[in-house]
């Protein structure tokens, strides 16, 4: 269908239902405009002719906070930002990929082997994830796409793992008749992020992004996770989830990531495993004193905090199951507590000046105390902290907020059912 032809459905409002599945009716309004104008600059990028629509959403982590990449348990949710994309399949081995925010290079798909100087590149991304399309026997080919995204770089929300999932569900769709299922895309997207990116990640972006709704994961067996869609309205229950951007710089804070999984790793090694997921609680305090003269305090707090954290996983999905809004409510703040107290991923440790996201806890918990729940959000260090609002309170807490960390900072999320997804006529 021509771009032109995509325009004409939308201002008739042929596309509103395909809209109010993904965003909400509240928010149709707004998605036409966007989808009109992503629609105009693809037409002067990529030219009229015949193009498809897909849409790939950002992620919110829920619970689990830096429990995947020793396979612990995960509790996480699409959300209704997400990565929009107009593309023109083309018979040339080749993906061009354009978008405002950013430029890219045309990728060569004759060519997929790892290219160290591509290593932090979104031509990096696409290569891997058309390297392990072909390794999968999947069929590949080339197109053109132009994408817009409200997916916020560095929020937590993953927007990485979105246009991972984009790519994969456009090569899915238009190469593969729907074949490639959404926790098979969240593995590919991994493997392009850690074998030709060049960065170590666990899987839960990439699965969160992929699979739709609330979905709790468990990570235990490598090759094939355990994935399960938790049915859950937070709206009915009386409750909106807010992230805040407490406008703090990941800038420099690689290291920090990085020593996370290193140290809970180390200490693992201690009790003759691979990943604390192979140890108890049991195991580690039977090994405290060694794993505090070898690995460091930090490294047996951390520690704590994974096996605590994972096993609260399964807490908070009981009580989403069991409507228990009250209980996972509680659950939340006692995440939020365990990651600032033994995770230690609210601030960097040399920052004196700068504690954004501690600030932002600390206000939540006035304006909360009672009432909801509050807690560092992703990776931490910088970026967001996530807060569920009673919906009487929501406006309140995002004056508050915003009043503190500046307009626009909250992002007031609804939970999305899908992963990637192609929108059609």
């Amino acid at each position: 269908m021509k771009i032109t032809e995509w325009k004409q459905l939308i201002q008739t409002g042929a596309l509103d239902k395909r809209l109010e599945f993904l965003y909400g009716k509240e928010r149709i309004d707004a998605q036409k405009e966007r989808y009109l104008k992503v629609l105009d600059h693809a037409e002067a990028r990529i030219g009229e002719g015949d193009v498809r629509l897909f849409s790939a959403p950002g992620r919110t982590e829920v619970g689990g906070n830096h429990t995947d990449h020793q396979l612990g348990r995960v509790l996480a949710a699409s959300i209704d930002l997400d990565v929009l994309a107009v593309v023109r399949p083309h018979e040339e081995p080749v993906i061009r990929y354009y978008a405002d925010a950013f430029s890219v290079q045309p990728v060569d798909i004759t060519d997929l082997d790892v290219n160290e100087t591509e290593y932090n590149t979104t031509e990096s991304l696409i290569r891997g994830i058309a390297a392990k399309f072909a390794q999968n026997h999947y069929k590949l080919g080339g197109f053109d796409c132009y994408a817009e995204s409200d997916v916020l770089p560095g929020s937590g929300m993953s927007s990485s793992a979105a246009f991972e999932i984009l790519i994969a569900e456009i090569l899915s769709e238009v190469y593969n008749e729907g074949r490639v299922s959404p926790v098979e895309q969240a593995m590919i997207g991994q493997f392009a992020e850690n074998i030709y990116f060049g960065k170590a990640s666990g899987l839960m972006d990439q699965m969160a992004c992929s699979v739709g709704g609330f979905v709790t994961i468990d990570f235990k067996n490598k090759s094939n996770p355990v994935v399960r869609n938790i049915p859950f309205e937070l709206d009915r229950h009386g409750y909106s989830l807010i992230l805040t951007d407490c406008k703090q710089s990941h800038a420099n804070l690689s290291d920090e990531y990085s020593l996370i999984p290193s140290e809970m790793k180390a200490a693992a090694a201690i009790m003759g495993k691979t990943v604390l997921s192979e140890v108890t609680i049991r195991d580690l305090l039977d090994h405290a004193k060694e794993v505090r003269e070898k690995c460091g305090d930090r490294a047996f707090l951390r520690s704590y905090h994974f096996l605590k954290e994972t096993d609260r996983v399964l807490d908070e999905v009981s009580a989403l199951e069991n409507g228990e809004i009250k209980n996972f409510l509680k659950q939340v703040i006692e995440s939020g507590q365990s990651s600032f107290m033994y995770l230690q991923n609210v601030y960097p440790p040399a920052e004196r000046m700068h504690q954004s996201l501690a600030v932002g806890l600390a206000l939540s918990q006035e304006l909360l105390e009672g009432k909801g729940a509050w807690r560092v959000h992703g990776g931490g260090f910088a970026g967001t902290i996530q807060a569920f609002v009673p919906l009487q309170d929501t406006n309140a807490y995002v004056a508050a907020m915003e009043a503190v960390f500046g307009k626009n900072s909250c992002y007031i999320l609804r939970i999305r059912s899908v992963g990637g997804y192609e929108i059609k006529a």
